[in-house]
């Protein structure tokens, strides 16, 4: 049949075609900011005190579908059915899942909310055979946590039943605040920055967007329901992804029903040398992954799943060279996810592509620099952008200084802080543009910057900076899978698009975010202090390694670097080699196959859960492409995209239903 969706991707929303601008209604406002409050309670709740699927935690978050889908399948069709033009037009829609990028992800897994349980849990474990105390109370400022002069505090977090201790949590929270919101106003800037370089030079095709593009392509015609919904096609693949994961929540309840596998852990079939060095290798079946990875370039999709195996087989390769496992450096920054010259060839390939992606943008770079010191006149092009060049220059400028100020306040040497937050945006740089570019929802590079810099520059970093920077990069700069450069990045691309105007939009996200954060704060505290105590909260975030990896990471530290640098510097230099090899040859040779943006992302828990089903869609839009030609792929993809609503339907239905009946670890998308 015809495909009744617009056309792919990268052809969607040509900046010929931008939308008239249209104001952002007082409706939309108050809808944004009431869900960003209910975000803010609900999802610390759904992450840390039930552990099930992630309302956010990806940059196509299921609780931004899901409000998308209520407000067409549900408040849409009853407005429209009363009297008046009641019902919400299209951008109003839009507006409303733009600030459900930021609620989503502020308040759960992947936030800066790392910060609480991170200042608490080596203080309630520490003990007098671990000498916790002795390595961290030396090198921190009494109002970095509230443990140092109020150890209470901490057993109340653990035990809970009480109240929350805000005189004690005051001086803390208000220092961990400003930060963060320093962090959220800087890369708001250095997005608006990138925006017309990467979105309207060159052009790359913001796969996430398709499916709140497709779904929202008519919502001003007088139908009840658009084109999209009314694609048999579409139901076609959103009733499989219904099917398979309404019988497997079902299994979880009702034993007798019958469960169809989604996952397989490869290791159990690969226990002799040297196939064992393939470590924790799984097929995960991830419909929603499925689904945006059939519209992916080929290039990106296959080298997403190539390289994780290109560097597993470097692991097999140097297990036959003779490398025994205990022999090759497993640095405690790499979190068991990789050798360290493979984790060092990673940590290269992320700042070489950095680098050679700015420096593509140079002219727009030079000319927004050149903007702030008033050496150059304003485009007309500049009025449309969501704050002026200057503005947005002085603002990435001043808040990057205070985020210094900050570090060294704390104990950084000015040096170590400047690195530490110069290799921050490099890494923010390459995860937005796997989420711009290779459409990947679930990023992460798996370590702080700290990690990787101290096998590079050894006991140059002194104990006393590494403690403090410790906490720091392990609450802002780790876990990344929330951050808010892509969320802000995509928000402005769909708006420009559309005809919202930005400038009022960031306005509203600034809302978004003071709402969220400050609502999701109290709502992890009164988890702690107050409902079932930090003991029962997801163990990884509260306990775990997460909260745990600060005086893991000064333990590194205060023992003395023993790891041989030259060899680190050397395995960096390959990655940076072979990354810029692998761009060159994509801007040499149009029929090279693979995109450095695989290798960059070869080693983290990501890609090791989301391979097989990116595989998956790759191998669909392969076999398509090969036997119907770009007519069938097209007529395709509504197939696909329902595959990627139903799933997310389905994330939606278990939460609520889980809650309801207090089942926790039920996850349809990765935890």
């Amino acid at each position: 049949m015809p495909s009744t969706i617009s056309p792919p991707p990268s052809t969607v929303s040509a900046p010929d075609s931008v939308a008239s601008p249209t104001k952002i209604t007082f409706r939309a406002v108050l809808l944004s900011l009431f869900l960003a409050a209910m975000w803010g309670y609900v999802v610390p709740i759904v992450d840390f005190k039930f552990t099930n699927t992630f309302l956010g935690a990806a940059h196509l978050p299921a609780g931004a579908i899901a409000v998308l889908m209520a407000l067409l399948l549900v408040v849409n069709p009853l407005l429209k059915s009363l009297p008046g033009r009641l019902a919400l037009r299209k951008n109003e829609i839009l507006v409303v899942f733009i600030s459900c990028l930021f609620s989503c992800l502020i308040a759960g897994r992947g936030g800066e909310n790392l910060f609480v349980p991170s200042v608490l849990a080596s203080f309630y474990l520490a003990t007098r055979e671990n000498q916790w105390l002795s390595i961290l109370e030396p090198y921190l400022k009494p109002w970095f946590t509230p443990a140092l002069e109020n150890p209470e505090v901490v057993q109340g977090f653990y035990a809970g039943g009480g109240q929350i201790p805000w005189g004690a949590w005051a001086i803390p929270l208000l220092a961990w605040t400003s930060v963060i919101f320093a962090l959220y106003t800087m890369l708001g800037c250095f997005a608006v920055i990138l925006r017309a370089q990467w979105a309207d030079r060159e052009a790359l095709s913001f796969p996430l967007l398709k499916l709140p593009i497709e779904m929202t392509h008519d919502a001003d015609e007088p139908a009840k329901f658009g084109a999209f919904f009314r694609s048999r096609l579409m139901w076609v693949g959103f009733g499989a992804a219904v099917f398979v994961q309404g019988l497997n929540g079902l299994s979880l309840y009702f034993p007798d029903v019958p469960r169809i596998a989604m996952g397989l852990p490869l290791g159990q079939f690969f226990t002799e040398a040297p196939w064992n060095q393939l470590g924790a290798t799984r097929l995960d079946i991830w419909p929603v992954v499925i689904g945006i990875s059939f519209l992916l370039t080929s290039e990106i999709s296959f080298s997403l799943w190539f390289f994780l195996f290109f560097a597993k087989a470097q692991l097999v390769a140097a297990y036959m060279l003779g490398f025994q496992p205990n022999m090759l450096p497993d640095p405690v920054w790499t979190r068991g996810f990789s050798k360290g010259f493979v984790a060092y060839q990673q940590f290269g390939a992320v700042l070489a592509y950095a680098l050679v992606v700015l420096w593509i943008g140079r002219e727009h770079y030079f000319y927004v620099f050149r903007r702030a010191f008033r050496l150059e006149k304003a485009r007309p092009s500049e009025r449309d952008e969501p704050l002026s060049y200057p503005a947005a220059f002085w603002g990435f400028a001043f808040s990057s200084a205070f985020i210094l100020a900050w570090m060294v306040a704390a104990g950084v040497r000015l040096d170590i802080a400047a690195i530490l937050l110069a290799t921050y945006l490099l890494i923010a740089v390459v995860l937005t543009r796997l989420v711009v570019e290779a459409g990947v929802l679930l990023v992460n590079v798996g370590w702080m910057p700290l990690g990787p810099l101290s096998g590079l520059l050894g006991n140059a970093i002194p104990t006393s900076s590494a403690v403090p920077a410790a906490f720091i990069g392990t609450a802002l700069m780790t876990e990344m899978r929330g951050f808010l450069l892509p969320s802000f990045v995509q928000s402005f691309k769909l708006a420009k698009d559309n005809g919202i105007p930005l400038r009022p939009l960031l306005a509203l996200i600034a809302g978004v975010i003071v709402v969220t954060f400050g609502v999701s704060i109290w709502s992890i505290l009164r988890l702690g202090h107050s409902d079932v105590g930090g003991l029962q909260l997801q163990h990884w975030w509260s306990q775990g390694t997460g909260a745990l990896q600060p005086v893991r990471t000064a333990e590194y530290f205060s023992r003395g670097i023993q790891e041989s640098l030259a060899t680190n510097w050397f395995w960096l230099f390959v990655g940076m080699s072979f990354t810029i090899l692998l761009m060159n040859a994509r801007a040499r040779f149009a029929w090279f196959p693979l995109h450095p943006l695989g290798y960059v992302i070869c080693t983290p828990f990501a890609i090791l859960t989301l391979w097989f089903s990116v595989f998956l869609g790759w191998l669909c839009k392969t076999l398509i492409m090969r036997f119907g030609g770009t007519p069938a792929y097209r007529a395709a993809i509504p197939l696909f995209l329902g595959l990627a609503l139903g799933d997310v339907a389905m994330m939606i239905f278990w939460v609520a239903i889980d809650g309801w009946q207090g089942r926790m670890g039920h996850y349809l998308m990765p935890n």
